[in-house]
């Protein structure tokens, strides 16, 4: 496997955290292979998750949104051989949608795993019945590549620095309470997080909130409401995904919805919980023995987030 192609069709900075452990596992098995990465949106792990050091080079084939348009899939090859780029060893198909995969297919490669359809589309056929796809690999490849998360001793040293300045004392919990999907109501209410935050002042905590600094009437809400709740971001000049999972050691818990934030906060293995309506708890939350998941489809059987209680939330803290 000289050449390995990841393919994710996810915009967002959480879907790219979220490979995280699994490229670094990848890597660290296949230790002399080059790492590609093709999306339907930008690289982040070249952009604003730079500083997290996931080495993976763009495979620049110049079709923006790859895979979301019918025509890609009479472009892909001709693009792939006119850069003249080299036979891919194993193309790793991270969605599932028909058409994305079917272009995708399209580039010249040896092996290639999907799980669309069934995993239909793998060209090695086996029974996979798990929805991890290291796991998976696993039997698609005969072998066993051992699971390597994110080191937190690789963080820059002057987020570490900057963390332990912003949040010098103990007994902080953390919150992330806004979405950067509009399209979808992940969002639990304000009232419910101010509630639940005022409970943690009378027990002695100290509310953290990561909320992007534009949001001037949600903070200055929050501000008045909870005059003890810290902002760090605000007291910084740095404004990097970095910076929050560094923040995010300093806590004791972090309390939060399906988004971006939740995932920087995660690679930082503190307890959590995590908060689901609409969205795949299964899929989309952070992993690990400490994340406490409340998924009001599994408790209220219903996709309205708005249905957890505080209650809910106050009995796991």
């Amino acid at each position: 496997m000289k050449r390995i192609l990841l393919y994710n069709s996810g915009g967002g900075l959480g879907d790219s955290i979220q490979l995280f452990t699994l490229i670094l596992s990848l890597q660290k098995y296949y230790k002399n292979s080059e790492f590609f990465y093709l999306g339907a949106h930008e690289n982040h792990f070249r952009g604003k998750l730079k500083e997290f050091d996931i080495k993976v080079t763009t495979l620049e084939l110049g079709i923006k949104y790859f895979g979301f348009r019918w025509w890609h899939f009479f472009m892909a090859k001709k693009r792939f051989l006119e850069k003249n780029f080299k036979m891919i060893d194993l193309i790793i198909d991270l969605q599932s949608k028909f058409r994305n995969t079917i272009i995708l297919k399209k580039i010249p490669h040896l092996n290639f795993y999907s799980s669309t359809f069934a995993y239909k589309f793998c060209s090695n056929k086996r029974q996979y019945v798990s929805k991890d796809h290291l796991t998976n690999l696993n039997k698609f490849l005969n072998t066993q590549i051992e699971e390597s998360n994110f080191d937190l001793n690789l963080l820059p040293k002057k987020y570490i620095k900057e963390a332990e300045r912003l949040l010098p004392n103990n007994n902080y919990i953390g919150f992330s309470l806004t979405q950067g999907n509009v399209y979808r109501k992940k969002s639990w209410a304000i009232e419910n997080f101010i509630n639940v935050a005022k409970q943690i002042v009378n027990k002695n905590k100290t509310p953290v909130f990561f909320i992007e600094k534009d949001k001037f009437l949600l903070i200055n809400r929050l501000k008045n409401e909870i005059p003890s709740a810290l902002f760090p971001e605000l007291n910084s000049e740095i404004s990097s995904p970095v910076l929050v999972t560094a923040l995010s050691t300093r806590l004791d818990k972090a309390i939060s919805i399906d988004n971006g934030v939740m995932h920087m906060i995660g690679l930082a293995k503190i307890p959590m919980i995590v908060l689901f309506g609409p969205t795949d708890s299964g899929k989309f939350s952070p992993r690990g023995e400490s994340i406490n998941i409340l998924d009001s489809k599994k408790i209220y059987n219903s996709d309205d987030i708005n249905t957890i209680k505080v209650e809910d939330v106050l009995n796991l803290i």
